[in-house]
């Protein structure tokens, strides 16, 4: 019986791999990938640091939309190369994507981050047009702590002066939206390095927080996320649109029933449905 068991799920098995294979294959045909572009020379981390960016240049014509994903990890953990999926996929569908490393916690602070994110999208701004990236159509993406960090620099006006520099923001499962909430109740320790991304200055707290300073500068924004996320991310999300409502009335959560890893992970296979969302979001808004 065990023989028989393995006889069926063997070819199963080498049929996924196959169209793994082939969808990854198919992306990276689609698109070239260029490494380790050194994007700021002045960080304020705490360390000497210089942070590097990957584009996934789409193979189409020039002028295509841009999207800078900025990835999460409790804001001391994660690097770019875990997240070409999301690159080749959307080079596969005609959007350049830009994808930086940053200073993480303990080296540098929320601060430090988002000057860096910063310095990405102006560096952005003024090279993408040689990978056939359009400048003036270039939007944001980030997930978790990557969501956070975007949600600022597009809403703290100490970041980015010009906020017609970005088209629009997309939300994945972000976090820290109202780090000032959620620090006065449950205050910075050195777990995940809390004490040194946040510090211990509450003022802090309330200018890490992005949920304080939106406003009709604030680009259009597009959100997801997961019924089954972390409570504190649902609760943050909800109030944050309810603030957003007064600038944009018609933007909404799109909840999907996921935890929040799943919020990224998906993301791997090119047909899911929020590739889909996202380029009507961008199509909308470029």
């Amino acid at each position: 019986m065990n023989k028989l068991i393995a006889s069926i799920r063997k070819p199963i098995y080498f049929k996924r791999l196959a169209v793994v294979l082939c969808i990854f294959l198919l992306s990276s045909c689609a698109s070239k990938k260029i490494s380790d572009i050194t994007y700021v020379k002045d960080s304020k981390a705490l360390v000497t640091s210089f942070p590097q960016l990957d584009i996934y240049k789409t193979r189409k014509s020039k002028d295509n939309p841009v999207v800078i994903f900025i990835h999460g990890g409790y804001w001391n953990e994660g690097k770019k190369g875990i997240y070409g999926f999301l690159g080749r996929n959307f080079a596969k569908k005609g959007v350049v994507t830009v994808i930086p490393n940053y200073t993480l916690s303990p080296n540098g602070n929320y601060d430090t981050m988002a000057k860096e994110v910063t310095a990405a999208i102006k560096w952005t701004y003024e090279n993408i047009e040689k990978y056939n990236g359009n400048p003036e159509q270039i939007f944001l993406m980030g997930h978790s702590a990557g969501g956070h960090l975007i949600a600022l620099v597009g809403t703290n006006p100490k970041y980015l002066n010009n906020k017609e520099m970005v088209k629009g923001i997309i939300l994945n499962d972000a976090a820290g939206l109202d780090m000032y909430s959620f620090l006065k109740k449950y205050p910075p320790t050195k777990e995940h390095n809390y004490d040194v991304t946040w510090t211990s200055k509450e003022e802090n707290w309330k200018d890490a927080s992005p949920i304080y300073f939106v406003s009709e500068k604030t680009p259009p924004i597009f959100m997801i996320t997961g019924t089954k996320t972390f409570p504190s991310i649902i609760s943050q999300n909800k109030e944050f649109v309810e603030k957003l409502h007064t600038f944009q009335p018609s933007v909404h959560i799109n909840f999907q029933e996921k935890k929040h890893i799943p919020m990224m992970s998906q993301f791997f296979w090119p047909w899911n449905k929020n590739y889909k969302e996202i380029l009507k979001f961008i199509d909308i808004n470029k």
